[in-house]
């Protein structure tokens, strides 16, 4: 389906204003006025600020760099390259590597006045400053994620959720066939809700961190101990009662899986089972005894998977 973003949008309306505004200057070259607007408008405000900061910078030094060459050498197409020679590791060691497209198209516009005055250089900073200047404006609207971020928690909590009662059932039910498509598309989730909560980061000058960044690293960690168990509990082809113990705990689990912070409780339940299992007979056959260190070894990721919960400081439910 044809779709306009705001980014698109943006882009497009700066292009307009930053072009009107050279032209109405006066300004020699206005049009690119709106292509620096259009280098320099990016995902995040801080990108965006940064972009523009390496641009301005390249810029000044690519005027620096002309007048020198161009004006102490000559004016010839050897000198363009041998000045982009030097230009390019420049931009590099300061830092401006984006500036260097943005720049380059000052230097093609020294070069072509065959004479640098102050009027020249007046007239590149002037589009310089107004297609940043016009880019910084429109970066400062940046919508707001909370609604996506939110939608990303309650389907990455509905999936652990439906893992942990796949596993359950297959604790009692030995042949129960399951696609696994819980994994693949968690998998998915935690990686794009991971990027997104970090550019709401990106568009805060005053923000370094982001609660529901933190909360998805939580359930990346989490999520990285469920993949380790699902092999050792699909090894289990006995029905013991250690099985039955397990699926009920996390029967339970299942229907309190949310961003509040209930590890502990949980925890306490865990090292309660833990316990009965050690006050129950030896295993009589080989197979019991696979199954039960199957068991044991699903218990104690369980107990870390808790533990990493119990450490997250929690938000709103």
């Amino acid at each position: 389906m044809f779709k306009i973003g705001y980014r698109t949008a943006k882009t497009a309306l700066g292009t307009t204003i930053a072009v009107i505004l050279a032209q109405f200057l006066g300004l020699d070259y206005f049009t690119s006025a709106g292509i620096i607007t259009i280098l320099c408008i990016q995902v995040t405000k801080k990108k965006s600020l940064r972009s523009s900061w390496e641009r301005f910078l390249a810029c000044s030094i690519a005027m620096v760099f002309s007048f020198v060459f161009f004006e102490w050498i000559a004016y010839h197409p050897l000198v363009i390259g041998l000045l982009l020679l030097l230009f390019i590791p420049t931009t590099v060691v300061v830092k401006a590597t984006q500036g260097i497209v943005t720049s380059t198209v000052v230097i093609f516009h020294l070069y072509s006045t065959n004479h640098i005055t102050f009027q020249v250089i007046g007239n590149e900073i002037l589009l310089v400053s107004i297609g940043i200047g016009v880019a910084l404006v429109m970066n400062l609207y940046m919508p707001s994620v909370e609604k996506q971020l939110k939608n990303y928690q309650i389907n990455i909590e509905e999936n652990f959720a439906g893992i942990f009662k796949e596993i359950e059932l297959y604790l009692i039910e030995k042949n129960r066939k399951w696609d696994g498509n819980e994994i693949t598309r968690t998998a998915q989730l935690i990686d794009e809700a991971k990027t997104l909560a970090f550019r709401d980061v990106e568009n805060h000058f005053l923000r370094h961190e982001n609660s529901y960044y933190h909360y998805f690293k939580m359930r990346e960690k989490q999520f990285e101990i469920i993949e380790r168990v699902i092999p050792s509990i699909t090894s289990i082809h006995i029905a013991i009662e250690q099985s039955k113990m397990i699926a009920n705990f996390l029967h339970e689990l299942s229907l309190n899986i949310h961003p509040g912070n209930t590890a502990h409780k949980f925890l306490v339940q865990l090292l309660e089972m833990k316990k009965s299992f050690e006050e129950m007979e030896l295993p009589k056959t080989r197979e019991e005894f696979e199954a039960r260190a199957a068991l044991y070894h699903f218990v104690k990721e369980m107990e870390h998977y808790l533990i990493i919960k119990s450490q997250f400081k929690g938000m709103e439910s």
